[in-house]
């Protein structure tokens, strides 16, 4: 007799956060019914303990919350680490939208919405973070150092905790130092071809970016605006 060992492959975890309960029963099914593993909670500080028991590998986070809002707890994730997040939310304005990405969201959905296109948003966020798409090595620019393979970044001896658009944004940016990278590149290589309607979006990113990098963040020296093209990195020069 051969034995064979089988080796099942571990599903993503997504943790659903919102106090309406008919939304999340129905995107809680239907995740499931797409092969994902599911946990829920109603209000935030019980999602803020079920991030540290459950180690969810995405959370879907309502922006309006009792106790602790959305918004609330999306910034305590991001001083800790990188736990992908996504927005839901009934407000629409682009402002607001642009708030979120500053908390530190990774993708912002407007209610109602399509659960295809929920589906879609998550795996699209999962796959900058899967470990199938790290490249092994470093890249070691002034004060930099990105370890490609851990997807950790150091300023120094610091280490500096990025959501998955932010490193891939400064790992494209640092890959070619000098070169200068407009919206639309930077958001298709960080995001997706999906994603490409959320342009202004980059510059958000780019700001998070440099309150985390730059030692002045009224005048970066490592993410410099090339006016009237996008973005480069500052070659130290």
């Amino acid at each position: 007799m051969v034995n064979r060992t089988v080796i099942k492959r571990m599903e993503p975890k997504i943790l659903i956060v919102d106090d309406e309960a008919a939304i999340v029963s129905v995107i809680e099914n239907y995740l499931q019914s797409e092969g994902f593993r599911t946990s829920i909670a109603f209000e935030g500080y019980t999602a803020r303990k079920m991030i540290e028991t459950e180690k969810p590998d995405l959370i879907i986070l309502d922006w309006m919350l009792p106790g602790m809002s959305g918004l609330e707890l999306c910034r305590e994730i991001r001083r800790g680490g990188s736990l992908p997040v996504i927005m839901l939310t009934a407000k629409s304005e682009e402002t607001n939208r642009v708030l979120g990405l500053e908390y530190g969201a990774d993708d912002y959905i407007v209610k109602p919405f399509g659960l295809r296109e929920l589906v879609a948003r998550i795996k699209t966020v999962l796959r900058r973070v899967s470990p199938q798409q790290q490249t092994a090595g470093t890249i070691d620019h002034r004060d930099l150092k990105i370890d490609m393979k851990a997807h950790r970044v150091w300023k120094r001896d610091t280490e500096v905790v990025l959501t998955p658009t932010e490193y891939k944004i400064l790992c494209l940016l640092a890959s070619h130092p000098g070169v200068p990278y407009s919206r639309l590149q930077l958001l298709n290589q960080a995001m997706g071809e999906e994603y490409l309607y959320y342009e202004r979006s980059v510059d958000t990113h780019i700001f998070n970016l440099r309150k985390k990098i730059e030692d002045v963040v009224s005048e970066p020296s490592y993410i410099q605006t090339v006016f009237g093209i996008g973005y480069r990195m500052g070659d130290g020069k």
